[in-house]
């Protein structure tokens, strides 16, 4: 009898490395997590480096299969997925510095990095073709708004670059040697038209008219575009040595963070069948929530939306179509709501004291609260909150939108922390309600949400999205879904599935449900609504003071 095979998906995150070990069933074996390094020079500049992101990696990759047991060997593939960051490297695969402080370690543009403000404005204003793709319009979080920055601002790191990555790109170079770019990256991040011709083509007549023709030159930034899963090669044997593997291990093309979490959750939707039909694909919204959430749907037509990202072809699901909304601040804007309160330190040293999270505290807060009133989720009708503390990615596409607290009284007391902590969990909750809203006006259907990310771990936050949305929350057997997705990618590109759906089929699988409560749907009708008219009212706003 063969040996079994087992599989690595590495995932990099906002704040930290993790890597998952999985069998051909998708069965977690173990897991490891690593942090890494982040630096915020100034407002809207955050950085990190990819020397750190790879020592994370290896370290995570190495303790994993070490826990697991699993001789390195057995690993048959490897895939990654990753943060949109630009990497900045020179023509030898060095560092180059995207700050003004010249620190060269310092090479990655984090995708929260807001500096390329008014780049994404000059960019948007010219209402390029490509722009159809992206919902209307760029974010600062996308790469060509970010290589114009750089271009701009940084012109001696500009003349020595010789690449610019995305990071899941950088990783499986880095793991292979190869430069080829992930169809999800490029398309999702950089413009790259996916349906065009065969694989795909660069509208080079963009990136002219924006003054960036000179990133073809030398290829900067890639012009091998290969679908995910693609198996990329082996290990390198400098990389096996880092990761602790061999050169056996097959490379497959990675993806984006949130892209991978789809592809972990989305599989579940055949389970217990002989096929995969794409088509009951197209009713389901997986939701990848962390520090943001990122909102995706697929079908078989282009569907474009104004607001969420795309229609983006082949970005997740191959052969399907993909629209991405998304909350640039969700777990972040709670976890503010929470570290602003003025009862924060009395929380902290409580929760320090009994052994317990932030969370757990707040929770038991709000069922008491609510007990005592009689009441459910109306414990917050007098406390109202816009949650855009980045900006509002989707619907409205807009960089410049802020938070809100309209209720703030004088009280500091933990019952006041609580109501803004639930109060806040709730309008996140309605920002997806509010890109649900806009992805079923133009021809969506959506009623039931895969769910992955931190959220799933609090209860609170799980029924409140099912109450806020309407719609049914469906959970993941295997929580580490973001890890699943990379995973699927390198049981693909190891040939243990002879594509990405029958290994999302073989490898994924349901868990709990939880359904919405009718009786708060009046309610969250009520809340929704006013949620919506802070928005329009601090739009009036800044159009009143836009002169000064």
């Amino acid at each position: 009898m063969s040996e079994e095979r087992y599989v690595i998906g590495v995932d990099v995150g906002t704040g930290s490395a993790r890597a998952g070990i999985f069998d051909a069933r998708g069965a977690l074996l173990s897991s490891a997590t690593e942090p890494i390094e982040m630096w915020k020079p100034r407002p809207d500049h955050v950085e990190q480096s990819s020397q750190d992101i790879w020592r994370a990696v290896s370290q995570v990759v190495r303790q994993c299969r070490e826990e697991a047991g699993v001789e390195a060997s057995r690993v048959a593939g490897i895939s990654f997925d990753a943060t949109c960051s630009l990497v900045v490297l020179d023509e030898r695969g060095q560092p180059l510095p995207v700050n003004e402080e010249g620190a060269a370690e310092r090479d990655i543009i984090v995708w929260m990095d807001h500096r390329a403000l008014r780049e994404t404005e000059e960019i948007n204003a010219g209402e390029h073709e490509v722009l159809r793709y992206v919902g209307g319009r760029l974010s600062p979080e996308m790469e060509t708004p970010k290589l114009k920055w750089l271009k701009e601002h940084l012109p001696q790191t500009w003349s020595k670059a010789g690449k610019f990555f995305d990071l899941a790109d950088y990783l499986t170079w880095r793991s292979s040697g190869m430069d080829a770019r992930s169809l999800c990256t490029v398309v999702c991040k950089w413009t790259y038209l996916g349906h065009e011709g065969k694989g795909g083509k660069w509208d080079k007549k963009y990136f002219k008219k924006i003054g960036l023709s000179d990133v073809f030159e030398g290829d900067k930034i890639g012009s091998d575009v290969r679908p995910m899963g693609t198996k990329l090669g082996p290990l390198s044997l400098e990389a096996a040595r880092d990761l602790g593997l061999t050169t056996n291990c097959a490379v497959g093309i990675g993806i984006i963070d949130a892209h991978a979490g789809g592809l972990g959750l989305l599989g579940a939707v055949w389970q217990g069948r002989d096929d995969t039909p794409l088509d009951e694909l197209e009713s389901v919204l997986a939701l990848i929530g962390g520090t943001s959430n990122c909102h995706m749907a697929v079908s078989h037509k282009p569907r474009f939306i104004p607001g969420v990202w795309g229609p983006y072809f082949g970005a997740m699901v191959p052969g399907l179509w993909l629209n991405e909304g998304g909350q640039s601040a969700a777990g972040g804007a709670i976890d503010h709501a929470i570290a602003s309160h003025p009862n924060a330190p009395a929380l902290n040293e409580q929760a320090k004291k009994q052994k317990k999270t932030v969370y757990e505290l707040l929770n038991a807060e709000v069922a008491r609260l609510q007990k005592e009133s009689g009441r459910g989720p109306e414990i917050t009708r007098d406390f109202h909150v816009l949650p855009d503390f980045l900006g509002n990615r989707s619907p409205h596409a807009d960089p410049h939108a802020r938070g809100v607290f309209d209720g703030i009284t004088l009280d500091n007391s933990l019952s006041s922390h609580a109501l803004h902590y639930y109060a806040t969990l709730q309008a996140v909750a309605y920002g997806t309600r509010d890109i649900i809203a806009a992805m079923n006006d133009e021809g969506y259907n959506i009623k039931t949400m895969m769910v992955t990310g931190g959220g799933i771990k609090n209860p609170l936050w799980v029924q409140e999205h099912a109450d806020a949305t309407g719609c049914t929350l469906i959970l993941p057997e295997q929580p580490e879904a973001v890890l699943l997705g990379s995973a699927v990618l390198a049981a693909t590109a190891a040939g243990l599935y002879p594509d990405i759906y029958r290994a999302m089929q073989g490898m994924s699988r349901a868990g709990a449900t939880v359904k919405p409560r009718r009786e708060t749907a009046a309610y969250h009708k009520a809340k929704f609504k006013i949620f919506r008219a802070m928005y329009k009212e601090q739009r009036r706003r800044r159009a009143a003071m836009e002169n000064f």
